[in-house]
């Protein structure tokens, strides 16, 4: 896999919240993607979901609960767990799916 500089990638995506892939590492799927603000409603994957904040704060929301992850923090959504994200989250986050 080539270098990869999250950030830049992140930047020049044309919309916000849509990722893009970057590549595998054996099961995972690595993806990166720009937050913007703006909330995102709430999804429930089959699958396990890190949530890798490279920069900025991801606002993850995970039923009644608030759960801050800072840059150089992950946050690992079980699969079958249902999550959205809170406005006010921004920066670049990198998904790995696994």
């Amino acid at each position: 896999m080539p270098l990869l500089d999250f950030v830049a990638i992140a930047e020049q995506l044309p919309d916000s919240w849509k990722s893009t892939r970057l590549g595998q590492v054996g099961p995972a799927c690595i993806k990166v993607l720009r937050m913007d603000e703006q909330a995102y409603d709430e999804e429930t994957h089959d699958y396990n979901e890190g949530l890798l904040v490279v920069s900025g704060c991801l606002r993850l929301s995970i039923g009644d609960t608030e759960i801050r992850v800072e840059a150089g923090q992950m946050y690992l959504v079980q699969a079958g767990t249902a999550h959205g994200v809170l406005s006010g989250s921004h920066g670049t986050l990198v998904i790995i799916d696994v």
